[in-house]
């Protein structure tokens, strides 16, 4: 199938390309070689930037799915661990490459003690996710030697392993360093999310509780922020990996992408939002009412998403575990009431239904995060360390990749055609 553009009166045919579930793409890389013309398209919305195996999104009818698996499944019976391998290798390990794959994690759990010095010289009132980024990137430091140069099989397998079993270490130092609390150190006998929520919060003079119920909430929270497609963050990682730096440097760059509040930062606005309509005690009809005027300072944070026009299947599952886990503690969360009135009003809003505007995966996250005691200057840390195994996997995935071709985006220059330098005692 072909698709015809005309320009200048010639025609051009532009190949047609079709994606496993019938997306339909429009190939255009040899259209400035045949005609000298771009595509302008700012934000990248309708630009495909490579072809990838790794997860399906219908924005339309609300679907993802990981490798072909809807994220409904995985979130009911899988685990982070074996998500991420997922992700990463393509396929759901057997009982072999799983304890493999958790060997090589649980080896790679602690810092190098050269770098709890580095740790320990940044300042306690640094961001976490600054300090993350920063810890991240100076893996390439303390583990030489990990570079496209010399990749393969075993060297990336390491590297994997490091960064998904550091990030968590990373996070829950950035943590204790923050409230002055000494370091508590991974443990051999205790899973993944087990061993994080006990480094976070577990102290010398008191063992934290590892709850079933919170270790099961954190998993599914890990598991339905581990990928999402071509975002901001993972186009990110792409662009800066495809000029061969290592791997940690290209993951520094997606936390840092990710930092911003129009990506990762999201959640954290949610609760702010929320705790500023508690505070000013406006009801959600208010609420409402104001996010539909523009010209009123208030936005309704969590709502609509740049892909989902139906409800983020993501954020379906965390509503059920955000009730499920209030009824069972018997607690009363104000701000999850406040904000399911405000889903309940918004979704039977004609302004809301007309744009399509659900809850995203941020309108809950935030809830889950505060309930399991996460602080809300951590959310996005939470976030990095389940987007992690998906960073990982487009890296791959972008290196075996024939051809290999680095990033170069075009651009439609506006400025000035041409102009002299002026002196500047001329200058006006």
């Amino acid at each position: 199938m072909n698709a015809e553009l005309i320009y200048d009166n010639k025609k051009i045919n532009l190949n047609v390309l079709t994606g496993t579930n019938n997306e339909i793409a429009i190939d255009i890389t040899g259209l400035r070689n045949d005609t000298g013309l771009i595509t302008y398209d700012p934000g990248y919305q309708n630009t495909g930037s490579c072809q990838s195996a790794i997860t399906f999104i219908d924005g339309e009818k609300g679907i993802l799915r990981y490798r072909g698996i809807p994220i409904e499944q995985l979130a009911e019976k899988s685990s982070f661990i074996e998500v991420s391998y997922l992700l990463i290798y393509g396929k759901l390990p057997n009982r072999a490459e799983r304890a493999a794959f958790s060997e090589r994690l649980s080896l790679n759990a602690l810092l190098h003690e050269d770098m709890l010095h580095y740790l320990g010289n940044i300042p306690p009132t640094a961001h976490p996710m600054a300090l993350l980024s920063n810890m991240v990137n100076s893996l390439s430091v303390y583990y030489p030697g990990f570079y496209v140069e010399d990749y393969n099989n075993e060297t990336f397998n390491m590297m994997a392993a490091r960064l998904i079993s550091k990030i968590r270490t990373i996070a829950a130092f950035s943590y204790k360093k923050s409230i002055g609390e000494p370091f508590v150190y991974a443990r051999e006998d205790l899973l993944y999310v087990q061993n994080f929520l006990n480094m976070m919060f577990s102290s010398p003079v008191k063992s934290y509780h590892l709850d079933p119920d919170i270790i099961r909430t954190l998993e599914v929270l890990l598991i339905l922020h581990a990928d999402h497609e071509q975002n901001c963050s993972t186009s990110t990682v792409r662009l800066v990996g495809s000029s061969k730096v290592n791997l940690y440097s290209s993951i520094c760059a997606g936390i840092c992408a990710l930092w911003g509040p129009l990506h990762g930062g999201a959640n954290q606005q949610v609760i702010e939002m929320l705790e500023s309509v508690r505070n000013s005690k406006l009801s959600p009809k208010e609420c409402i009412e104001r996010s539909k005027d523009k010209k009123n300072p208030f936005r309704l944070m969590g709502f609509g998403h740049r892909v989902y026009r139906n409800y983020d299947p993501r954020a379906k599952i965390l509503k059920e575990y955000a009730k499920k886990l209030l009824a069972k503690r018997k607690v009363v969360d104000p701000l999850l009431d406040i904000a399911m009135q405000l889903e309940e009003l918004a979704l039977s809003d004609d302004y809301f239904i007309e744009r399509k505007l659900y809850p995203n995966v941020d309108f809950y996250s935030g809830f889950l995060y505060r309930l399991i005691g996460i602080p809300t200057n951590m959310f996005t840390v939470m976030f990095a360390m389940g987007r992690m195994p998906g960073w990982i996997a487009h890296w791959k995935e972008m290196h075996d990749s024939v051809p290999f071709k680095i990033g170069r985006p075009r651009q439609l220059y506006i400025g000035e055609p041409l102009a002299d330098y002026v002196p500047v005692d001329k200058r006006k």
